[in-house]
């Protein structure tokens, strides 16, 4: 299993070849693609942007996953969205009488998902975009911290030890508990949760309990046991939790079931490194 760090060395070496060619010939690293469906204005110095660019999806196996089993007229919601990057896949795979509510805090990656819906009017219109960070209880007079939305690729001063991600601000998100903000939406139903927020996941799982409780909704998640610990979490707790809400994990590639022990889970994602799972209340 590689390590986050070590992808983005590799992402990089490929992008000195693709920028040293794109120069000969005159392009910049700004580049407007469709990628299946998708268009896209892409910055190719940034991973996620590059991932799109080079493999027509950033994390194409969860993807795929997503696309064989989302069905026209699910809800679903894109916790952690960034610029995007699974939101218009998802909008497309929901149809036009499905919903895609999409959560990105940082200033940075709000502003980019805002731009790609721009491009893709057809698609404007299944997705609802929320500067929202989901926590465990609402304070208002508490700012959310910078997060990490953009993993740069080129050498800069101040990166993360691990995976390279570079901290941007929050400064116009509002914290909210996922319960509150589908309360306020009057949601009758939710499918699926795309979850991915770097050690977050606790947190935003306390104050999701009723969604949760109410539709047992499937959720992809990243488990990262060492971002959890970063942010005074643990693989333990995140476990106990889906344990709580009466989930059970399973591997995305072979549809096996994971032992829902967090030492062994510890054992299995080595520190720097994470894995895309199924989380659900039945079997996959």
């Amino acid at each position: 299993m590689l390590k986050t760090k070590q992808k983005i060395a590799l992402a990089r070496l490929v992008q000195m070849i693709v920028m040293w060619w794109r120069s000969l010939i005159g392009l910049s690293a700004l580049s407007q693609v469709k990628r299946s469906g998708v268009n896209w204005e892409l910055d190719l110095q940034e991973g996620i942007d590059f991932s799109i660019w080079l493999l027509g999806a950033f994390e194409p196996e969860t993807v795929r996953w997503y696309q064989r089993r989302i069905k026209a007229g699910d809800v679903v919601l894109d916790i952690g969205a960034n610029i995007g990057a699974h939101t218009f896949f998802l909008a497309q795979s929901v149809g036009e009488q499905g919903q895609v509510i999409a959560f990105e805090p940082t200033d940075y990656a709000f502003s980019k998902l805002l731009k790609t819906a721009s491009l893709n009017p057809e698609l404007t219109s299944r997705i609802q975009a929320m500067q929202y960070m989901l926590v465990d209880a609402e304070d208002e007079n508490s700012a959310p911290p910078s997060l990490y939305s953009s993993w740069p690729l080129k050498e800069e001063k101040d990166l993360h030890n691990l995976h390279q991600g570079r901290l941007m601000s929050t400064t116009e998100a509002k914290p909210k508990t996922l319960d509150s903000v589908v309360s306020s939406l009057k949601l009758d139903r939710v499918d699926y949760i795309k979850l991915d927020i770097d050690g977050f996941e606790c947190g935003m799982l306390r104050g999701a309990k009723d969604v949760i409780q109410r539709w047992h909704p499937i959720i992809i998640m990243e488990l990262a046991p060492y971002a959890l610990e970063e942010q005074g979490a643990s693989i333990n707790e995140l476990i106990q939790l889906l344990k709580e809400f009466g989930y059970a994990i399973y591997s995305m590639s072979s549809a096996a079931p994971i032992d829902m022990d967090a030492t062994k889970i510890q054992t299995m994602i080595p520190p720097g490194a994470s894995v895309n799972v199924i989380a659900t209340s039945s079997s996959i």
